[in-house]
């Protein structure tokens, strides 16, 4: 019988995902924060993204935008209602 504090992970399943690694979840979440950069814009450049986003978000409530399950998805769906416009 196991005991309540053990965990068991077969070693194929160790194989297969090619190891594991156990942390604490704090400093797992500071490694997390750590891997996704942070960026901040200034002048121009977030005036261009602001506008960016404006757009984006007017063409989603005209109803412009693709559904999709990947960007390729999207891409190709996207492609394919410009190529009939035009």
């Amino acid at each position: 019988m196991a005991n309540k504090n053990s965990i068991t992970i077969s070693k194929e399943k160790i194989r297969q995902e090619g190891g594991m690694v156990i942390l604490p979840l704090k400093e797992y979440q500071k490694l997390y924060k750590r891997a996704v950069p942070t960026y901040y814009l200034k002048g121009r450049e977030a005036e261009k993204l602001d506008r960016l986003v404006e757009e984006g978000l007017r063409e989603y409530k005209e109803g412009k935008t693709v559904e999709a399950d990947s960007l390729k998805d999207a891409l190709r769906i996207y492609g394919s209602k410009k190529n009939k416009k035009g």
